[in-house]
Formats: structure tokens, C-alpha cells, sequence
């Protein structure tokens, strides 16, 4: 079983976590091909759908992140999301959609800070979570999907909120009981670091690329 996070983007973090939270795939992926202004052409979506679907395993255990509200280009936006799906579905897999928010609180990094300094915030919730690092911003960002993803699925199966901080109890249960009034959970207020050394920051794992679907 392994927990993934996918950050869809025209360059896409993906990231897939064992049952003990070690990083078994940390990547980067974009598409081949011929480039289009202001998009992405058609022959890069689907040599990008087709590296999503070749990393995945049956067994996943599958968040991904919802588009941001206001997104630019939103037929670009569009494209990237469905398509990513639709290789999750075709893979006989499901999947949790992660609200942009969410993301960040999990990691205690949803407050207002400059939009130039947003990336290296979040990093920072991560390294102090979980002590990982990664250059890439897209990878970091799946880093803490597929955590949710994990969360999700421990919960699920009988482990107690109350060993996840306050802030992620929230994230947790608006996923799960959407319909659930909020309430103010009683928790730890540390944070639950990640055993172990972070792990290397350029560090990545390839996938052979698959030329067809069909």
C-alpha cells in the first residue's frame, strides 16, 4: 500500500509514501512536446497523463489537489485536472479531491504572508513537521497531499484524531464529515515530526514514460 499526493500543475509534483511515511517517489513531471503560449498543447497533456499513470500502482491510497479559486488560464487549469483523474479512474483506482486550504493548514501554514515568500512558508510547515525538504515547490506541496492521503486513511481504519494536531483534526474531519458542524477538538499542540533523516533534496525517482493508453 502506498499514500500519494498529486500536485496537478503544468508541471505536476508527484509523491508516494509507504505505510511508515518513507518516500518512495518524489518527482517532478511535465509534458513532451510541442509548447503552446499561455497553455499546454494537447501532445504534452497526454504525455503528462501518461507518466501520472504509469507511476501508479493498483493498491494507492490517492489525494489530489483541487484548482485554486480565480486560477489563470482556467482552460489549461481544466485540462490538467480531468485528465489527471480520468488516469486515476482508468487505473481501476479512487480519489480524495484536497481543497488548496487544507494543504496548507495541515502543515500550520494557512495565514497571510506575501505572495513572495508563500512557497518558502509552506516549505518551512513541512521541515518542521516532518523533516523533509525538496527544491521543488510542486513536490513539497505533494509531500503533504499524499500525508493527508495517509491521515485519511488511518483515521478510517480506527486511529484516534486525538494523535494529530489541531489544525490537521480540522483538515481531517471536514474531509471526512463534511456535513459535521465544527467544533473545537481537544489536542496536542506540537507538531508530529517525521523519524528520521530528511530525505535528499534533489533527490527523484523516473518512470519509463508510456507511449499509448489503448
Amino acid at each position: 500500500m502506498r499514500f500519494v499526493g498529486i500536485d496537478p500543475a503544468t508541471t505536476t509534483g508527484f509523491v508516494a509514501l509507504d505505510e511508515d511515511g518513507n518516500v518512495l517517489v518524489e518527482t517532478d513531471l511535465r509534458g513532451e512536446g510541442k509548447r503552446e503560449p499561455g497553455g499546454i498543447s494537447i501532445g504534452m497533456l497526454v504525455s503528462l497523463e501518461n507518466k501520472v499513470y504509469g507511476l501508479l500502482k493498483p493498491g494507492d491510497i490517492i489525494a489530489i489537489e483541487k484548482a485554486a479559486f480565480k486560477t489563470d488560464m482556467g482552460v489549461t487549469t481544466g485540462m490538467i485536472h480531468g485528465g489527471l483523474r480520468t488516469m486515476i479512474l482508468r487505473k481501476g483506482l479512487n480519489h480524495v479531491d484536497i481543497n488548496v486550504q487544507h494543504t496548507k493548514k495541515f502543515v500550520n501554514r494557512n495565514q497571510r504572508v506575501p505572495h513572495s515568500e508563500k512557497k518558502s512558508f509552506i516549505a518551512a510547515g513541512v521541515l518542521e513537521h516532518y523533516d523533509y525538504a525538496h527544491k521543488s515547490d510542486n513536490v513539497t506541496d505533494a509531500y503533504i497531499i499524499a500525508r493527508i492521503a495517509q491521515a485519511l486513511h488511518q483515521v478510517r481504519n480506527g486511529h484516534p484524531l486525538d494523535l494529530f494536531t489541531s489544525y490537521q483534526q480540522h483538515v481531517i474531519r471536514a474531509i471526512l464529515y463534511p456535513d459535521e458542524k465544527p467544533t473545537k477538538p481537544k489536542s496536542k499542540s506540537k507538531t508530529n515530526k517525521r523519524t528520521g533523516k530528511p530525505a535528499a533534496a534533489d533527490s527523484h525517482t523516473q518512470s519509463k514514460e508510456q507511449q499509448f493508453l489503448f
